[in-house]
């Protein structure tokens, strides 16, 4: 039950609001325009390997070079020059160490050539440059997060590791203080068995890894799918990632880009903390709805571009803590509990081209001052807008206040929560962001537009 003082001055708040109200909502008769409504269910479908059973791996293998046959793959890589290429065929014994370099270790595909470990330490480590792993199955690491155990540990700059498979592992593929590193198709399964997830390694790690390449690999059942640590200047794409605490995480790490990933049934789909100037584009986030439940979540990172992202039936589509002067455009943000949630400070963003639809609330903005969230003349599609296109050129002659003085009471008293769901409360809120008249802290778009830019949305309803 709700304090008196509390339910009193709740009450009173209400009624100043519904005055100053009034007239606005009787001054715009027939504005309404059409909106997509809500309800209906979720569709999606990712881009996620057929089954993650690999089945037993192949019997007792050997290793070749040259046509020269040994029967240990250590042996193969001590008669290994440089630039030689070792051929794995069926399953041989870890740990093994690649000193050499150039040198290419190859199987003819991964269910065919294994290196398995013995459940201790690292399975197989990279000391020299140049090296390239493809088409290996590397399993059965050790279990230590605090020795940050791996399948494939890699220590040497320029090192390549394509068309492989990691599973059984606490940390997949880890790229340790080295420079031009390459992961591309690659599937990497952790340990499910786990728990809690914390207690999980990542699936490809970076520490003060810079210029590498991440792309077109799966990652699941890890903590989180790529984690990065003092690294820059570093391009992931087309990474498909799921069953993790984060699909993606960033600390300390500025100047890269992450373009073209799917995160989809994690806590959080990209994680970005304490970094700078990152470039977010064209990545799909859906159902991450974890304990964290973030699409995007942006904290204590400033100069950072999220662009032509889907953000679709999440917790919050971007949730943004204590961060500034970034750029939140052109993204689908549709069907999430809150569209977008500012607070701590984040006051400095630019959101423009936005399609919010079908979300329970489209804009949570707990800040102390009203923010023009757009500095264009073209600014974001509101579904709950009332929309004036008076000219005809897509762009409302009125503007819409995203979050008001309502939706801050909630936020700073929630066991006003019992009131904020009322009828006659949602009645005030629609015509204080129709035409507002007190002006509050929250979120206002001075050009709402009047369609969605996104036009194909509804492909995740049908």
């Amino acid at each position: 039950m709700l304090p008196r003082r509390t339910e009193r001055w709740f009450a009173a708040a209400t009624a100043v609001l519904l005055v100053a109200s009034v007239g606005a909502a009787v001054a715009a008769p027939g504005t309404a325009g059409a909106s997509p409504g809500s309800g209906g269910a979720l569709s999606f479908e990712a881009p996620v390997p057929a089954e993650l059973e690999f089945g037993a791996p192949p019997s007792d293998g050997h290793a070749t070079v040259d046509g020269d046959r040994y029967e240990t793959i250590d042996a193969a890589l001590d008669a290994a020059s440089d630039g030689d290429t070792v051929r794995v065929s069926g399953s041989v014994d870890g740990p093994v160490t690649v000193d050499t370099p150039n040198v290419t270790l190859t199987g003819a595909a991964p269910n065919e050539a294994v290196v398995a470990g013995d459940g201790e330490g690292d399975v197989l480590t990279v000391d020299a440059p140049g090296v390239t792993v493809s088409d290996l199955w590397v399993r059965n690491s050790g279990y230590s997060t605090s020795d940050n155990d791996a399948a494939v540990w890699v220590n040497a700059s320029d090192v390549t590791v394509v068309d492989a498979r990691v599973t059984e592992t606490t940390f997949g593929i880890w790229l340790n203080g080295v420079a031009d590193a390459r992961v591309e198709n690659t599937t990497v399964v952790g340990r499910e068995d786990v728990d809690p997830r914390s207690e999980r390694g990542n699936g490809i790690q970076l520490w003060e890894a810079d210029d590498a390449v991440l792309a077109n690999n799966r990652i699941t059942d890890a903590r989180d799918g790529i984690y990065f640590s003092w690294s820059t200047d570093v391009d992931a794409r087309g990474n498909t990632m799921w069953d993790l605490r984060y699909g993606v995480h960033y600390m300390y790490s500025d100047d890269s880009r992450l373009a073209n990933n799917t995160a989809f049934g994690n806590d959080a789909g990209y994680a970005l903390m304490v970094s700078d100037r990152l470039t977010v584009v064209n990545n799909t986030a859906v159902n991450n709805t974890g304990s964290s439940g973030h699409g995007v979540l942006v904290k204590s990172v400033d100069h950072t571009e999220i662009r032509g992202n889907d953000l679709v039936g999440n917790g919050n589509g971007v949730f943004v803590y204590n961060s500034l002067d970034n750029t939140i455009a052109d993204n689908l943000v549709a069907g999430n509990d809150v569209g977008v949630h500012l607070t701590a400070g984040s006051v400095e963003e630019r959101g423009y081209g936005n399609t919010f639809v079908r979300n329970g609330d489209a804009m949570k903005a707990v800040v102390g001052e009203q923010v023009a969230w757009n500095d264009t003349d073209r600014g974001n599609y509101w579904a709950d807008a009332r929309p004036v296109d008076v000219d005809h050129d897509g762009v409302s002659e009125v503007r819409f206040r995203a979050t008001g003085a309502l939706d801050r009471l909630v936020d700073e008293h929630p066991e006003a929560e019992v009131f904020a769901s009322s009828p006659a409360l949602d009645a005030v809120r629609l015509a204080a962001r129709s035409v507002p008249v007190l002006e509050q802290p929250g979120v206002v778009d001075h050009h709402p537009l009047a369609t969605p830019p996104h036009d194909d949305w509804r492909r995740y309803y049908e």
